[in-house]
């Protein structure tokens, strides 16, 4: 097949380009390419670009054949793209790096193609979107959702069957054993593969609109039906079979066959709008209706005519260029030491409670890349127990930043059962009441109470976005990313209630939040 013909110096503007969006992109592409392979709910992440691309082919005959103008439009979309690259970068949310990745290959392509070929390109480019992967903090909270529903759909079905079973929150109990509903169980690792794929449904199904729409959106449903029914046949299999049926093997067995069952639902849907829509009156062939074509051949006697780089592009990539030049130095700026102390000589003894400093693991470490911190479990009489944490950063970035507890709590097991907002009475950092996020966790029977704030730059806060938000303000105008996180927890013990618990942490808050000043610079 004959291809369009561009002239030379196209290949140094797209050389050009790639090379600063290398510059630019390489950490944001770096944490994707990660998530994809450590984490199964996105490892279908490799296979998207691959699809866009195929997407793009699929189109080649008609893009061939259109005049490429350019759109000065396209320009503004990449100054939109690069905006947002610096606000992901100083706010250390890899997200919205992402996000600014797919919008400037979009606005590039605008910028270089116009608006003709953009009304071919927009779904191949929109399909990028399903590569990036959930902030942890709203993945958890969607896993913790979709944990809980499917659990009490899986006891209802195991019911059906007249086994007497007990559900506490994500936790299925059968008597001889109990099978807890984790994060890898909540179904992610079927609904966002689904979703994309789903997505491609809907994109060839030759039908309206409306229809597309339902396909695509009946991959929610049809996960959670079927992930509730998956954990309900591993129940009936342990009742008669023994735990070895919910473990290894069998249990990843019966994982791959519920995925294809949700892609089997998804194309017996399109054929059930195929056989009874009366758009389909004519021809009820499945195969017509949602078919793959192949690229259709060039018009005989075809002959591409030469193109050069539209203005835009490459004012798109000149643009491009000069923020990867400037970009390493206004991450560079030069900081003024901050007059503290370090975590790691925080008193190990507070009033009547003494402290035992734990070291944390070099794996740990690594992930959480901080400058200093302690966490060490201290003891004030009897068996009155608070873990004490402080992490500081001397400065964050994307990848490098406080992890927030309600992402990493779920990580361990836990479920986190009320979350509210607190101030402790007669406690003030620099100058404001404390207010402090107020956890109540449980995994099994076990419970612990957590508070927990963000200590950064002279603000107390307990709202992520808004840590996200002062991050990004506060790098542009005081060229300032230090801060740090404080948690108490507690463990609530079989005899006592919550109460015991805030009284606890109350009294060791009033004790160990006055030390903090010298380690924390305001």
């Amino acid at each position: 097949m004959k291809n369009a013909r561009f002239l030379p110096h196209f290949a140094i503007a797209l050389g050009a380009a790639l090379l600063a969006i290398a510059i630019l992109y390489w950490p944001g592409i770096a944490e994707l390419l990660r998530d994809w392979s450590s984490r199964e709910e996105y490892s279908h992440g490799y296979f998207i670009p691959l699809v866009s691309l195929m997407l793009v082919w699929q189109q080649w005959p008609t893009l061939a054949q259109l005049r490429f103008s350019g759109s000065w439009n396209g320009l503004g979309l990449v100054i939109v793209a690069l905006l947002l690259l610096l606000i992901g970068q100083l706010s250390t949310i890899y997200l919205v790096v992402h996000v600014s990745l797919i919008l400037l290959l979009t606005g590039l392509v605008w910028a270089f193609t116009g608006l003709g070929a953009m009304r071919i390109l927009w779904v191949p480019l929109i399909y990028l979107v399903f590569m990036i992967p959930f902030p942890p903090f709203l993945h958890n909270q969607m896993s913790l959702g979709l944990q809980l529903l499917s659990s009490e759909i899986g006891v209802w079905f195991i019911r059906l069957f007249g086994i007497s079973v007990f559900l506490e929150g994500n936790v299925i109990d059968l008597g001889s054993y109990q099978l807890q509903v984790v994060d890898a169980c909540s179904g992610l690792r079927y609904l966002f593969p689904l979703m994309s794929f789903g997505f491609l449904i809907a994109y060839f199904f030759r039908a309206p609109w409306w229809q597309r729409v339902i396909v695509f959106a009946s991959t929610v449903p049809i996960t959670v039906a079927m992930n509730s029914f998956r954990i309900g046949v591993t129940g009936l299999l342990v009742e008669y079979f023994g735990i070895g049926a919910a473990e290894g093997f069998l249990h990843d067995f019966e994982g791959w066959i519920i995925f294809m069952a949700c892609t089997a639902l998804l194309l017996a849907e399109v054929w059930l709008f195929v056989r009874f829509s009366g758009h389909f009156r004519e021809s009820r062939s499945f195969g017509a209706a949602l078919a793959l074509d192949w690229p259709e051949p060039l018009p005989a006697g075809f002959v591409p005519s030469e193109r050069s780089v539209p203005k835009p592009f490459w004012a798109a990539v000149a643009l491009l260029a000069l923020t990867a030049a400037t970009m390493p130095f206004l991450q560079a700026r030069p900081v003024e030491s901050l007059a503290r102390e370090s975590l790691t000589v925080f008193p190990e003894e507070i009033g009547q409670w003494e402290g035992t400093p734990e070291i944390l693991q070099d794996n740990i470490l690594k992930s959480l890349d901080l400058t200093d911190y302690f966490i060490g479990d201290f003891i004030g009489g009897g068996d009155r127990r608070v873990n004490f944490y402080a992490a500081f950063y001397d400065s964050q970035g994307a990848g490098e930043s406080a992890h927030s507890p309600r992402s990493c709590i779920p990580g361990g097991g836990w479920r986190i059962e009320d979350l509210q907002r607190i101030s402790l009475d007669g406690l003030f950092v620099t100058g404001q009441p404390l207010r402090v996020n107020r956890l109540k966790i449980q995994r099994g029977e076990d419970k612990q109470l957590v508070y927990y704030w963000f200590q950064q730059r002279g603000r107390v806060l307990t709202n992520e976005y808004a840590v996200k938000w002062f991050l990004f303000w506060d790098a542009l105008t005081r060229n300032r990313t230090d801060g740090a996180l404080v948690r108490l927890t507690t463990v609530i013990q079989p005899w006592e209630d919550w109460a015991d618990g805030d009284r606890r942490l109350r009294e060791f808050a009033a004790l160990a939040v006055p030390e903090l000043g010298r380690f924390i610079p305001d």
